[in-house]
């Protein structure tokens, strides 16, 4: 089954704030980041329901290289991806996110 990938906006800002930090802190190290992330993603299209079901439905891939994690939901043939968070990022957020679907 071929899934359509959706990132919603606040998963977008989530890569450019990683992308900027990484970026300032060494030059190339952004682009390093956005290319693990776009394999995770490429990864969960392929295999979305490999990760355990977590809170309210969401599930969790982590990005090699980075202490970051791809928090997404499968919805028919749709991969929603909530957010791009920072392995020590407070849960709170997220419970805010999902809250607003």
């Amino acid at each position: 089954m071929k899934y359509s990938v959706i990132v919603r906006p606040e998963a977008e800002e989530d890569l450019k704030e990683a992308f900027s930090w990484y970026e300032d802190n060494r030059t190339g190290l952004g682009y390093d980041f956005i290319l693990q992330v776009d394999a995770g993603i490429n990864f969960i299209k392929r295999n979305p329901e490999i990760h355990p079901i977590e809170y309210k439905g969401t599930r969790k891939h982590l990005i090699k290289r980075f202490p970051y994690k791809i928090i997404y939901l499968v919805e028919k043939e749709k991969i929603i991806v909530l957010a791009v968070l920072h392995g020590k990022r407070s849960p709170d957020l997220l419970k805010n996110r999902i809250g607003s679907i």
